[in-house]
């Protein structure tokens, strides 16, 4: 039984118990997306990367600027992490893509890459080969926007669908998305004494199947959010900050 995470603590639990699952399931390529426009992508990230944290200066994590990863190391001093940047502009790096891999490292983390990195990121974990390769709070979504034609369509069949969306939330208006690996993708509604599951999909359902869940199961259509999913909004607001 999966529980609607009330904390962005729950969250993060949720999301560590996921990855390991399906790495002991036998993924290596795997997504974690709290998708919560406002909240920044430092502080979930640093929670959540204890989940490797066996791994120690073997883990690797990729930010997408050389600015992004400074920071990192600023904040996370302490940690035994192995920040890099992919650093896209060419500015810093000289080193090729690949060779950012190295043999001594045993798993990859990609903090917030986009659309733009994409192609990067396809390297990189084309050059990890078996190891644990995770996207942490990706933002890919104008792929499938943008993406229109031969290339984001090869892109899709060649990269993007080798990886498996381990953990999902997304509050929307009166209702939010849960997927916590192995379970299905679930749509929870807002009730007046909290929110329930109202339905299980096999995949993640689209903007037109969230309405007919609605309508079906409560009779009506999203409507603004109110209760336990605007205040869960704006308690991750807060903590973005």
């Amino acid at each position: 039984m999966v529980d609607f995470p009330t904390t962005l603590d729950e969250a993060i639990t949720q999301a560590q118990l996921a990855t390991q699952v399906a790495l002991a399931a036998g993924y290596t390529r795997l997504q974690v997306e709290i998708a919560i426009p406002e909240l920044k992508p430092m502080e979930p990230a640093l929670a959540y990367l204890p989940v490797f944290e066996h791994y120690g200066a073997q883990l690797k994590v990729f930010f997408t600027d050389a600015g992004a990863a400074a920071l990192a190391r600023r904040d996370w001093a302490g940690t035994p992490y192995n920040i890099q940047s992919i650093d896209i502009q060419g500015t810093r790096q000289t080193t090729p893509v690949e060779q950012l891999v190295e043999p001594e490292d045993q798993a990859f983390v990609f903090v917030s890459p986009s659309a733009v990195e994409v192609g990067l990121v396809e390297q990189l974990a084309n050059a990890a080969g078996d190891r644990p390769v995770v996207l942490f709070n990706p933002r890919l979504e104008d792929v499938s926007i943008v993406g229109i034609g031969f290339a984001a369509r090869k892109l899709r069949e060649r990269f993007l669908n080798t990886i498996e969306p381990c953990y999902y939330l997304k509050p929307l208006e009166g209702l939010a998305i849960l997927r916590l690996y192995p379970s299905l993708w679930q749509v929870w509604a807002e009730v007046p004494e909290g929110y329930k599951l109202v339905a299980e999909e096999a995949k993640k359902p689209t903007l037109e199947r969230l309405d007919e869940i609605m309508t079906a199961t409560m009779g009506v259509k999203p409507t603004a959010a109110q209760g336990f999913f605007a205040e869960f909004q704006r308690m991750l607001r807060a903590i973005g900050r």
